[in-house]
């Protein structure tokens, strides 16, 4: 890596304001060679962060965190932020447990000033943080940094209209960079490209200002006039086609080039100065200064370690998102009633071939996880079958409609809910570990959990041609493991025995089968038979069906990736006692993830920190 002469000198964000404008271009690009040399090696969000480099220096040059607070909507977006409030010498553990978060959060740094990681919040956040200032007679500025793709969830709007209708001096920056994590979908992503096409212009027409006031005499009365011009043509339009967010009550500027520093230094010293809700529009490059990533920001959105000389190289390697991919085609050829939505991850969710193969039947609503339940349900009551794709952990974002709009109403809707489970680096904003417990708190509920690809081809048929309510599979990110890869596939949802024993038994759900088998393997060695039962189906709960695979067995075990309190474990136990079965055991443990924040780290630290790896296990029954 190169020698960062000018980031070594900044220890603390204020003295970012005292860098010559030279010195802030030498700054950004010091930075973006810190981003993608700890990026290539801890993997994290790449072509956000870079995007924002010259956004961030222009930040911290007019305002002074923490008392101007900034709040990063999504928050994967804020690397150059954390190397300049003095966390450079810890960024090196971004990512890894025990290390720097790769979101901001407010028990990590003062500069933090809201804890992020989903989408669509800051407006609100930073909105509650400006009233409580003005309640403690607190003069600091709030700032919003919000993606274009983020101002697609409605809760961004939401802020938006309650700042513009008390007139809050609320300064809001719009990173227009034309993506989410694919492109941008939807009329007010056609809206932004109506603003962006005044971009060109803009740098025309400061290129044509800079030659103009070179010329003497007459060059700076002439530059004056087209500025006249140009404000009483935009004026002249917008009367006609007015911005949006001045309807909504705020002062709009821009767009303007989000990585020229020096203009967007003057912008935000304009807008600190005015009492009223400012909205700032800049043009960003997703990747920039990454040649790979300016190429291709899709595939460096989020990434695993890479060469940074060659770039990110596909994996041959199938994962269970590829799986859901094949098999989401397979079944919408076969059933023509299938539709298939997703919320602004198309790509990440396996849902492009199903876009390729069956376009008009694929719909992408954008970061709005709640309108694609909502909508999935009004196409189910048409009689459809909708597969919304999610992540588990932007699940949680459609509570509500889950619960009334499908579940209240009996309506067949599929979610496949991918990254299920502990996630790890992302941390605790991501860990899909709460999916389960939502599930099992709804009515009209199928809650199915595969343990390998051929389980999961078999439940998605089973939940488009079979099954009735809401059907939600939960399954990880990654590859298979070979363990799992050689348990057989067979009929029914229902628990199965995959390995045979008589001494004690292990209920495992989905992926966390092996280290059931590996713990079984290391009980052999003492001389205790373990029976380890796939239960694949959590809920509707057969409580038959359970007993009588446990039928000789006084002592189990139960392994989940979620939250143990709130969990199968004990739904199961609550079920045993309510039909008066649970005398019948000795002893019965759950485990899962414990009553916390799960934070960063790779899945084995993880497991073996929340005592759910097979040492782990093996420890519990030893103790029995």
């Amino acid at each position: 890596m190169e020698p960062t002469p000018i980031l070594d000198r900044i220890e603390r964000p204020e003295q970012v304001a005292e860098l010559s404008f030279e010195e802030c271009r030498k700054l950004s690009s010091e930075l973006r060679e810190v981003i993608v040399d700890r990026v290539s090696q801890n993997g994290g969000h790449l072509a956000s962060s870079l995007g924002v480099v010259d956004l961030t220096i222009a930040l911290l040059a007019e305002f002074a965190p923490p008392h101007d607070q900034i709040v990063w909507d999504v928050g994967h977006q804020a690397y150059a932020y954390k190397l300049l409030t003095g966390r450079k010498d810890q960024f090196h553990t971004l990512r890894q447990y025990g290390g720097i978060t790769g979101f901001p959060k407010q028990s990590e740094s003062p500069y933090d000033a809201f804890g992020v990681g989903h989408s669509s919040t800051s407006v609100s956040a930073a909105l509650g943080l400006l009233r409580a200032k003005k309640l403690k007679g607190d003069d600091g500025h709030v700032i919003a940094i919000i993606g274009d793709g983020a101002m697609t969830g409605g809760m961004a709007f939401e802020g938006l209209n309650d700042t513009g209708h008390f007139s809050e001096n609320l300064i809001v920056i719009l990173n227009d960079n034309q993506m989410s994590i694919d492109k941008n979908v939807g009329g007010l992503s056609r809206a932004m490209a109506d603003l962006r096409s005044s971009a060109g212009y803009i740098r025309a027409k400061n290129r044509v200002e800079k030659i103009l006031l070179k010329i003497p005499l007459i060059g700076r009365p002439i530059a004056r006039l087209l500025r006249m011009i140009k404000t009483w043509f935009r004026l002249l339009i917008r009367r006609n086609t007015p911005v949006i967010f001045e309807d909504l009550g705020f002062q709009y500027f821009g767009p303007f080039d989000g990585h020229n520093i020096a203009l967007l230094k003057k912008k935000l010293e304009i807008a600190k100065a005015l009492d009223k809700p400012v909205l700032i529009h800049v043009a960003t490059q997703k990747g920039k200064g990454y040649k790979f990533a300016e190429e291709n920001p899709s595939a460096y959105h989020g990434v695993s370690p890479f060469d940074k000389n060659v770039g990110v190289v596909p994996s041959d390697k199938k994962t269970f998102t590829n799986c859901f991919s094949d098999s989401i085609v397979r079944i919408g050829k076969k059933y023509d009633n299938v539709v298939a939505i997703c919320a602004a991850m198309m790509t990440s969710t396996g849902l492009s071939n199903f876009r390729k193969n069956m376009k008009l039947r694929f719909f992408d609503v954008g970061i709005a996880e709640e309108h694609a339940v909502t909508m999935a349900a009004g196409m189910a009551t048409n009689g459809f079958v909708p597969v919304v794709a999610l992540y588990s952990t932007f699940a949680q974002r459609a509570y509500d409609q889950m619960l009334h709009d499908v579940c209240l109403q009996n309506l067949h809707v599929v979610l496949a809910l991918d990254h299920a489970g502990i996630v790890g680096a992302d941390g605790m904003t991501h860990q899909g570990i709460y999916d389960i417990s939502m599930m099992l708190s709804m009515p009209n509920v199928t809650l199915l959990s595969p343990c390998n690809f051929a389980e999961l081809d078999r439940m998605l048929e089973y939940a488009v041609s079979d099954a009735n309510g809401l059907v939600a599979v939960r399954y990880p990110r990654g590859t298979l493991s070979e363990i799992l890869e050689k348990i057989p596939s067979s009929d029914g949802i229902g628990p199965r025995v995959i390995r045979e024993g008589k001494d004690v038994a292990i209920l495992a759900l989905g992926v966390m089968c092996e280290q059931a088998i590996l713990a079984a393997d290391i009980l052999e060695g003492k001389g205790i038979s373990c029976r380890v039962i796939d239960v694949r189906c959590c809920k509707p709960l057969d409580v038959s069906a359970f007993t009588a695979l446990l039928e000789g067995i006084s002592s189990v075990v139960t392994i989940e990736d979620g939250v143990v309190h709130a969990g199968f474990g004990r739904y199961l136990i609550g079920a045993l006692e309510e039909e008066g079965k649970l005398d019948a055991f000795k002893h019965f443990v759950t485990l899962g993830v414990s009553d916390h924040p799960l934070i960063a780290g790779n899945r084995k630290i993880l497991l073996e920190k929340e005592k759910m790896d097979e040492n782990a296990i093996v420890e519990t029954i030893l103790g029995f």
